[in-house]
């Protein structure tokens, strides 16, 4: 069993900058961020390998960056240029493998940072 712990959410202005990070207890090959925003289904944020491979959603290619450390454990969402619709509940998620950055690929959950971006 993996245990993930976010940190870093909080308040910005539109236009601003954030950095996310999850924690997982243990290594895991796949790692990746996905969001909720109200109203809205889950969606994949971005995702990245552990050889560093990485994919984005188009709405946030540009302007979020993925990274993991050497450990492999402790991956970042940088996210620059923040957008209103970038407002969400966004969660940590781990897998065996990298896919199609779909939620039911992966395996194991965070309990989420809120991330609100006010215009």
């Amino acid at each position: 069993q993996v245990q993930l712990v976010e940190s870093g959410g909080g308040s910005v202005q539109a236009g601003g900058s954030l950095t996310l990070s999850c924690s997982a207890s243990q290594y895991i090959y796949c790692m990746g961020w996905f969001r909720q925003r109200p109203g809205k289904e889950r969606e994949g944020v971005a995702q990245i390998s552990a050889e560093g491979g990485t994919t984005y959603a188009d709405s946030v290619k540009g302007r979020f960056t993925i990274r993991r450390d050497g450990a492999k454990k402790i991956m970042q969402l940088q996210m620059s240029d923040l957008k209103a619709e970038d407002t969400a509940k966004y969660s940590c998620a781990a897998g065996a493998y990298c896919y199609s950055l779909r939620s039911s690929e992966y395996d194991y959950w965070g309990q989420g940072t809120q991330v609100t971006v006010s215009s």
